[in-house]
């Protein structure tokens, strides 16, 4: 059975460079094991990088051990609905892509909130060209 967004329609992939997702798939997949619910594919920016880090989430610190980068702004990554929602709370939230939203998040964030964040971001930007 696929998973579901939260449009009702199938999970779209959130990001591959770098891989995200629980179980780093490139998707915002979730189970029982996933207790922080990474439901949420986000598009991070430097003050959400800096609100996690506040938070004590540095997602900007490279984890070899883990084959973790380190995010940088712009990344894809599937965020735990509940820092997403703080980071809301404060005025950091990221940019939100719902085709790439596992529907899980719903259980914690209302679908209201997310489309507020929302942004439609194409999984190629190679063909967007460099404008000048």
């Amino acid at each position: 059975m696929a998973d579901n967004n939260v449009l009702g329609s199938e999970l779209e992939e959130c990001g591959t460079d770098p891989v995200t997702g629980f179980y780093r798939d490139g998707c915002c997949s979730t189970g029982d094991e996933d207790l922080g619910s990474h439901t949420i594919c986000a598009v991070v920016t430097r003050e959400f990088l800096d609100h996690q880090r506040s938070i004590g989430n540095d997602l900007t610190r490279p984890m070899p051990v883990y084959g973790f980068p380190g995010l940088q702004p712009g990344d894809r990554w599937c965020v735990t609905a509940r820092n997403w929602l703080r980071a809301h709370e404060d005025g950091a939230a990221a940019p939100v892509v719902l085709a790439a939203s596992h529907e899980r998040v719903l259980d914690i964030v209302p679908l209201e909130v997310l489309r507020e964040h929302a942004v439609d971001v194409p999984g190629d930007i190679s063909g967007l060209g460099d404008p000048s």
